[in-house]
């Protein structure tokens, strides 16, 4: 079975330590939702886990050191939803999804039929047919968001990994994208997605794990994680736990109390 086993990551950005130390195990068809505050150290968490920041540990897919490996090579186990969805060239929908395949094929090379498939694919999946001729810049900040997914899904990873991939989508998107994520899953892909919406992480991960300044708070199930004093220690707010629909529903209503002594201290 793949396993995805990133060991003691750190990294530091302007001399400052990022991320310290954290570690995550996640296996075949896994969906594991990475939360925590703002400046917790998710996206560089992820970034550094693709090599775009420099680091130490270990990332590994089944005993393969993804860190060793020339950036087309880890492109061909790791594709990456980033959280920026600025799109500088009038290109088409199509065209830029099609790019998810570069990894697989020599420069300059004409697209195969595999490409084509995989491409075709990725657009009706995120439902983008009816776009592909239009001009990514034309496109609404939700509808970049849905293209810059197909071109992650058309790159036929073992690994998707997502930075804020719920921004600037709305409730019926996040929800589909949500249950995009727990379908790769199913199909035997590993997940790795960052966010800060913590009903939907607990209601379509499989686990979480929760950063705080750069360090893992707690890793495990979600009931076992957003606990309310947990909510209480990271994010300093009182939640409404419960369930409905046959999920988990995690709701900030109002600052704790340490918080609100803090403010009037």
């Amino acid at each position: 079975m793949s396993v995805l086993a990133i060991e003691n990551l750190s990294a530091t950005l302007s001399g400052r330590r990022v991320v310290d130390g954290v570690s995550l195990t996640a296996g075949k068809g896994s969906f594991t939702g990475l939360i925590g505050p703002n400046g917790a150290g998710k996206s560089t968490f992820l970034r550094a886990c693709l090599g775009l920041v420099p680091a130490s540990g270990a990332i590994r897919l089944d005993g393969t050191d993804l860190s060793a490996l020339r950036p087309a090579q880890r492109a061909r186990h790791l594709a990456y939803l980033p959280q920026e969805r600025e799109i500088a060239w009038a290109m088409s929908v199509e065209a830029v999804v099609a790019l998810g395949r570069l990894p697989h094929h020599a420069r300059f090379a004409a697209p195969s039929q595999r490409d084509k498939a995989a491409t075709e694919a990725a657009l009706t999946r995120m439902d983008l047919c009816a776009f592909r001729h239009r001009a990514v810049t034309s496109l609404s900040g939700g509808e970049r968001a849905r293209v810059l997914i197909a071109r992650a899904l058309a790159q036929e990873t073992p690994v998707l990994f997502a930075d804020e991939p719920l921004a600037g989508l709305d409730p019926q998107h996040q929800i589909a994208l949500m249950r995009l994520f727990r379908e790769l899953a199913a199909e035997g892909r590993i997940v790795v997605a960052s966010m800060h919406d913590l009903t939907l992480a607990a209601r379509w991960c499989d686990r979480l794990l929760l950063l705080e300044g750069g360090h893992a708070h707690a890793e495990g199930r979600p009931e076992d994680v957003l606990t309310a004093r947990t909510l209480e220690d990271v994010y300093t707010v009182e939640a409404f736990i419960g369930t409905a629909a046959g999920g988990l529903i995690v709701q900030p209503v109002g600052l704790s109390q340490k918080k609100k002594e803090e403010n009037h201290g």
